[in-house]
């Protein structure tokens, strides 16, 4: 990882509305970032998912139906992250990214989905979806936790929106003051 780059991602999207006021935001900035999407929102908005993929940004599977990996079988769940491959794959986009909702997989899941994706975590968390989540001390203690590499999760969900409104610019315009760049990881090796 280079020296001074941050690497944002957003989970759940793309949403009308939400996706879209992220990309502009992201576009003041000059900024790139990686959009882990839901295939099924894929599905009823190709329109903002081809804007992402216009503008620059990388994309991952985050499942079909955004399903916890703890609670669903194993087959039904590689099914379903083969389903949002399929709808990603169909909008001519190639991606071995991939990030569980919930950060939750079994251990069988695991094993198969790292065998054909990059597992892609985070090491910052902005907690934009808790309602209990105080948006400007939640800013502080990301800035704080953040360094050269850091993988950052935002979500670009209707539920997040509020808070993400507030904690996404204010997180960026702290980080790029102290010299940091956003950057989107790479899709493939």
């Amino acid at each position: 990882m280079s020296q001074n780059k941050i690497y944002l991602t957003f989970d759940d999207g793309p949403i009308p509305e939400v996706t879209d006021w992220v990309l502009d935001t992201l576009k003041s900035y000059k900024a790139k970032a990686t959009f882990f999407c839901v295939g099924d929102n894929i599905r009823k908005h190709p329109e903002i998912f081809k804007r992402t993929i216009a503008e620059g940004h990388s994309i991952g599977n985050h499942t079909y139906s955004h399903l916890n990996g703890w609670n669903i079988g194993d087959q039904e769940y590689l099914q379903d992250v083969r389903q949002a491959q399929a709808e990603i794959e169909k909008m001519g986009v190639v991606t071995h990214l991939f990030r569980p909702p919930y950060g939750k997989t079994t251990p069988k899941q695991r094993t198969a989905l790292i065998q054909a994706y990059q597992m892609i975590m985070w090491d910052v968390l902005s907690w934009d979806y808790e309602r209990t989540t105080h948006a400007k001390s939640a800013v502080k203690s990301m800035v704080a936790a953040s360094e050269s590499g850091s993988i950052v999760l935002f979500h670009d969900s209707q539920k997040s929106f509020k808070k993400t409104k507030v904690m996404l610019p204010a997180y960026m315009k702290s980080m790029s003051d102290k010299g940091y760049e956003f950057v989107a990881l790479p899709m493939h090796d």
